[in-house]
């Protein structure tokens, strides 16, 4: 595994999805360029913890197609989106041009950011549902958002909570731990040729690399990087079907576990601001 280049693996695999999920209902592209107020619901769930971010300079990592960084601009903030999918980069300048968001999208990986888009840059790091499972490393991942960030700017990240991670997706009637909770060196490796939207596209660069990271390891990582935690949250609620025949639809496109949903978190949405000095 170690001579495998995970990132390249994952880059096949997002650069064939993108043009998919541009082309899904789930994502509602033409929606964002039909109507001007539109929000994706991730950016519209958390929109009361995010405040007024109108004039702050935000960057989103992972951008993928850029419907929450567009939902983020619309919201006031002079956004940039990185990935690392130059697939994914030419949806999300499309969609940014066809629905006259003022948005710069940059091609580079996580770690790469602070050189591509300049140190202590930004009031505002954004990253959403699904992003650091795809980053072997989450201390390089906290260093990177502290030197993304100036002084006093914030981290806001709404992620998939490391115990849903954890669960087997393929038992429909209990809740199975299969997967690792803490971050491992070797990561964990799918073959699946399906993704998170409806489609009948037929995919062919299946397999994914993914690690585990947990709350621990998250807070430590940013709280050594020199970032003070200023909100936790943890959510009932996921805006995908994560668990097949154990969930159902609420309002707001957020699914629920149908049984005692109190038992586990489904995610959480952390922030956290950079200190004048700082180890990024």
């Amino acid at each position: 595994m170690r001579d495998v280049d995970s990132f390249a693996v994952n880059r096949a695999n997002w650069d064939e999805r993108a043009p998919v999920h541009a082309a899904s209902a789930d994502y509602g592209v033409q929606r964002f360029i039909d109507d001007p107020d539109m929000l994706s619901d991730v950016v519209r769930f958390d929109r009361p913890r995010l405040g007024d971010i109108a004039g702050l300079r935000g960057v989103h990592l992972q951008c993928h197609i850029g419907t929450d960084t567009i939902s983020l601009a619309r919201l006031g903030a002079r956004m940039t989106g990185l990935d690392f999918s130059p697939a994914a980069l030419v949806e999300a300048r499309r969609l940014a041009a066809r629905a006259g968001a003022d948005v710069e999208f940059v091609e580079s990986e996580v770690y790469g950011a602070p050189d591509v888009l300049g140190r202590e840059a930004f009031d505002l790091v954004y990253t959403g549902i699904g992003a650091i499972i795809w980053l072997p490393d989450i201390r390089r991942w906290a260093d990177t958002v502290a030197a993304l960030l100036r002084p006093g700017g914030r981290l806001f990240i709404r992620e998939g909570h490391p115990m849903l991670w954890t669960i087997d997706e393929t038992v429909t009637d209990a809740l199975v731990v299969r997967y690792p909770y803490l971050e491992t060196s070797e990561p964990l490796v799918f073959d699946e040729d399906s993704t998170y939207v409806e489609t009948t596209h037929s995919f062919t660069n299946t397999t994914t690399h993914e690690w585990s990271h947990g709350l621990g390891e998250i807070v430590t990582a940013l709280l050594d990087a020199g970032l003070r935690l200023t909100m936790f949250v943890e959510h009932d609620s996921v805006p995908w079907l994560a668990l097949p025949g154990q969930m159902r639809l609420g309002d707001g496109g957020e699914w629920h576990l149908t049984d005692r949903p109190e038992r586990m978190p489904l995610t959480y949405t952390l922030q956290a601001v950079k200190l004048s000095t700082s180890a990024g």
